[in-house]
């Protein structure tokens, strides 16, 4: 007896007329209705093939640039998924991600809902373009803000829900930024580098400088020899100024205003947690895999522990890389896809896993409008 599943990816199980945190004013229009399969229990239990697969992967901010989305509205529902922001978040985020300023669109607080929803935007071009892409769709991960991406594409939030919770995280962050001078930096080290005695020894500088309980850790796990380290912003210029000493072969401070995924992110928590408790969170329909312990997500508890976790722990991109691709020898891959602006996933997929980087491909969101199809 065949069973009917349906993935709706984007916006609510049930209409509403007021989401929480704005009033939309009409109903919102279910999205992808188009997204429908039908599978019989025996199908379901055979694995497709690598080479007939595919997994979708979404930026993190950073990625974010003015002009991204443009030529996306004449996709199906592009549009709609701005309209539904502009009330969700109480300003025009189409406007901003296509006049800027680079310097409203670069803070926190405008930056992830903008990849957030330019992410979904293309998943939405991928699908008009090449639906088997979607529908043959087996994990899904993103990075950072990423990962709400990631879970409304995989069915286990709603996408307006999910927006007013990237509201709710954004702002917070954006105010436990303003409070402590700190940032990130990006290193590429060398085998020998420790990453672990460089962060004790810019603690110890920050302590000897008046600096109580100082953060540098590490906040993100790139590929093998790159990290980002994260804290006190005199604990990341000791860093720079002594990079010889701890063997690192480049350092980069990141345009970015706070320490995220450490420690010094602690005061966004609650209002984050507050968000989630407010919304509806199911099991995804396919794999997502954490940014906290690199793992396929088992349980609707679970996400909502973990993306509050996220906030203070760092992401284990590489790991989820590993989780996603390590593969026997002689085994296919499965083609890659990153959603959302920039191409920056399929440069760390690349140092991760090369031969599973020649099937990577980039969902461009900065088309021209002119550019239609014929």
């Amino acid at each position: 007896m065949a069973v009917r599943v349906v993935v709706r990816r984007w916006l609510c199980r049930d209409p509403f007329t007021q989401p929480p945190g704005g009033e939309l004013g009409t109903s919102v229009e279910q999205l992808l209705q188009s997204a429908t399969v039908e599978v019989d229990e025996k199908a379901r239990k055979v694995q497709r093939a690598p080479e007939e697969s595919s997994v979708l992967l979404f930026p993190g901010q950073g990625s974010q640039f003015v002009g991204m989305g443009r030529g996306l509205l004449r996709y199906p529902n592009v549009r709609e998924l701005f309209r539904v922001a502009e009330a969700v978040l109480g300003y025009d985020l189409w406007r901003l991600c296509q006049a800027g300023p680079s310097t409203q669109l670069h803070r926190t607080v405008h930056s992830q809902p903008a990849v957030f929803v330019c992410s979904l935007a293309a998943v939405e071009k991928l699908h008009h373009q090449q639906a088997a892409v979607v529908e043959s769709c087996i994990a899904a991960a993103g990075f950072s803000i990423g990962e709400y991406a990631a879970l409304v594409f995989a069915g286990a939030i709603d996408y307006a829900e999910a927006l007013y919770a990237v509201k709710i995280r954004a702002e917070a962050m954006q105010e436990a930024s303003e409070g402590i001078p700190s940032g990130m930096l990006s290193v590429i080290g060398l085998k020998d580098s420790d990453y672990q005695a460089a962060c004790f020894e810019a603690r110890e500088y920050c302590m000897s400088v008046g600096i109580e309980d100082p953060v540098c850790e590490v906040s993100n796990y790139l590929f093998p020899n790159s990290r980002v380290i994260a804290g006190h912003l005199q604990a990341l210029e000791f860093l720079q100024k002594n990079s010889k000493k701890f063997s690192f072969a480049r350092v980069k401070m990141l345009p970015v205003s706070g320490a995220f995924h450490t420690r010094l992110m602690e005061s966004a928590m609650q209002p984050l947690s507050e968000a989630l408790e407010s919304i509806h969170i199911q099991q995804p329909l396919i794999p997502v895999y954490s940014n906290v312990d690199s793992k396929k997500y088992m349980q609707p508890e679970q996400i909502q522990h973990f993306l509050v976790e996220q906030l203070v722990s760092p992401v284990k991109w590489e790991q989820i890389m590993h989780a996603i691709y390590e593969r026997r020898r002689g085994t296919k891959f499965p083609y890659t896809y990153e959603v959302g602006p920039g191409k920056q996933l399929g440069a760390i997929l690349r140092n991760c896993n090369l031969k599973a980087s020649k099937f990577y491909t980039n969902i461009d969101v900065s088309e021209d409008e002119t550019n239609e199809e014929t």
